[in-house]
């Protein structure tokens, strides 16, 4: 099981890191941000498995691929913010970290725009004399 596989090489790095931490601080968090680089690289062939599964789903249901590009962008957004202000964070930056993150969140409602005005025509256009 893979899950067995990345709580291993967490614990391990974990171990290492607060070896290390005393002696070589910048060793450690170089070692912490390569382990969580790692855990994300190990993980992108699931989410790309995942991906095209939801492509599949979009095109039998008739939903237009931007849609679901779009979505997918934003989802994106929130897992690259979170990782990148983590790793932030690991280096005691956690006023950088939140900055990260708030960018993310920008992003994120700027990309969803579009389809929040999707939303609001179509429930306009239910509402007797809407649309």
């Amino acid at each position: 099981m893979e899950i067995i596989q990345i709580v291993g090489l967490g614990l391990i790095a974990t171990v290492l890191i607060l070896v290390i931490k005393e002696h070589k601080p910048m060793f450690a968090f170089l070692l912490a941000a390569f382990t969580g680089i790692y855990v994300f690289l190990f993980l992108i062939g699931k989410i790309d498995a995942v991906i095209q599964v939801l492509k599949e789903l979009a095109e039998r249901s008739g939903i237009p691929s931007v849609y679901l590009q779009t979505i997918l962008k934003i989802i994106g957004i929130a897992y690259i913010a979170e990782f990148g202000a983590q790793i932030v964070r690991d280096a005691g930056q956690e006023s950088i970290a939140t900055k990260i993150e708030f960018a993310g969140k920008v992003l994120i409602l700027v990309m969803g725009v579009p389809i929040i005005g999707v939303i609001i025509e179509t429930v306009l256009g239910l509402l007797p004399g809407g649309g």
